[in-house]
């Protein structure tokens, strides 16, 4: 399987400006398509597009036939359109895969790419949702309140049970951890003025921006922390 995320923009220069701002690559194979060399963005300038998470895979038949007992499911011309639990859009495509770029350090300013995290009302039914389409869990739990899905592909997801996190959250997020460099970045960032969504100083006991999240032009969320 591959798996990308798909933001819209209100103008594709503006939204592209921002990604080259962070040092994301255009990929040869397309001029929508950026990447940090982990995860892979299209930046979508159509109308109708929504912030959401596209996935290839040969055949979603079967996989199809049990989701329809319990979500609604718009077909599409290449596959399935189908939100998760928290309203995030899904998209099950089994069209040809774009040729996307994997390496394995990402070689943006926004750091080490850590997967995307979504929070939930309802992780458990959140957590069957991620299952059913593929995903097995890797670590967390329920009772710790946050679980990590992987489908073999670069991105991961993470679930957030709703109030846990003391910071602004949009679904779905990109999440970078980077530990000491984060103070780094956070500088670098300013200096290239991309605009902060929220200094976060939660986790610091001398009240020092440690964390920050940030957003593009059609609203996808960063985390950028230092875990």
């Amino acid at each position: 399987m591959q798996t990308i995320l798909q933001t819209p923009t209100p103008n594709l220069a503006q939204s592209l400006h921002f990604y080259q701002q962070l040092n994301f690559q255009v990929l040869p194979t397309s001029s929508t398509i950026v990447t940090d060399g982990q995860v892979n963005i299209l930046i979508n300038p159509d109308r109708f597009a929504r912030l959401g998470i596209l996935i290839y895979r040969e055949n979603w038949s079967t996989i199809v036939l049990a989701l329809k007992k319990k979500y609604t499911i718009l077909e599409q011309s290449n596959g399935y359109l189908l939100c998760d639990p928290s309203g995030v859009q899904v998209h099950l495509l089994h069209s040809e895969p774009p040729i996307i770029s994997t390496k394995e350090v990402s070689f943006a300013l926004t750091g080490q790419f850590a997967g995307v995290s979504i929070e939930t009302a309802d992780i458990a039914q959140s957590i069957d949702f991620w299952e059913s389409i593929g995903y097995t869990i890797q670590s967390g739990s329920l009772d710790q309140g946050w679980l990590t899905f992987s489908n073999g592909s670069n991105v991961d997801i993470s679930l957030m049970k709703l109030g846990s996190c003391p910071h602004l959250f949009f679904n779905p997020s990109l999440t970078y951890f980077n530990g000491t460099k984060n103070l780094g970045i956070i500088q670098q960032l300013k200096v290239l003025q991309v605009p902060i969504t929220e200094e976060i100083t939660h986790f610091n006991k001398e009240g020092i921006v440690d964390n920050i999240i940030i957003r593009d032009p059609g609203g996808l969320g960063f985390f950028l922390f230092n875990d």
